[in-house]
Order: structure tokens, then sequence, then C-alpha cells
């Protein structure tokens, strides 16, 4: 069902003071930026390549942001998990068939075109899991 480890969620209250980090310190290399406005979403997203994996810095645009309230609780730091998979709609089916449940209202193909959805805080023991799908 899972192909591969995509990357790692991490809320943060600005890219730009995060940044120095990810690039001077730990070598990585930011491979683009953009801002999602969907409702439900409403997050600036930085993607740095870091030693042969992928973190996105997640920076909430608003204060209802989903990122903005996670942050309210659990201070910044690691948000999701992500998980590539080849076919979202028959992974979630087959994780469905083994009791797994998910955030319905996640499901999205974000700006980039990825689609995803996370799976429901009951059906996991730690962080939050995402699948994701790329376009073909």
């Amino acid at each position: 069902m899972f192909s591969n480890f995509d990357h790692l969620g991490v809320a943060i209250r600005r890219i730009d003071d995060a940044l120095p980090f990810y690039t001077e310190i730990m070598g990585g290399k930011v491979t683009d930026r953009y801002t999602s406005d969907a409702p439900g979403v409403e997050v600036h997203v930085a993607v740095v390549a870091v030693g042969g994996m992928t973190v996105e810095l997640l920076e909430p645009t608003n204060e209802n942001s989903p990122i903005a309230r996670f942050m309210k609780i659990k201070g910044p730091g690691v948000h999701h998990v992500a998980y590539r998979v080849e076919n979202l709609d028959e992974a979630i089916r087959e994780a469905k068939e083994k009791g797994v449940r998910f955030m319905e209202e996640t499901l999205r193909t974000n700006v980039r075109g990825r689609r995803l959805i996370y799976i429901h805080l009951s059906s996991r023991s730690s962080a939050i899991v995402e699948l994701c799908e790329y376009p073909k």
C-alpha cells in the first residue's frame, strides 16, 4: 500500500526565520515555495531538500489555519509524516478494509497537483500521517 516515505511536515511560526537553519546549517536547498489559501488549509509552504529527504516548512496564513490551531496546542514542531502511494484511492480503500479511519475533509489536491489525505487521529499512535499521490 505505502510505497515509501515522502516528506516530513514541520509547523513553524515564520518560514523566513526557519530557513537559515535548514539551508545554512543543515545544507538543504529550497526546491519550492507556495501558498495555499484553500479553506481548511491556509498555509505558506517552503519545500526543502535536506540530505536525501524532503521537509515541508508550514507557516499558517491566519489564526484559523489548521497549522495555527496545531501550534496553539502543541507548539511548533513536527506536524505530520507523509508516505507516497501509487494510487491514493486504492490505498484509502485498502486501509479502510484494515480498519483505518481517515479525516475525509482533508482529502484534496494541493496547488502543485499532489492528492492527499490525513489518517484520522484515532487510527494512529504518534504523529499525524498523510498519504499522498503525485500526478503522473
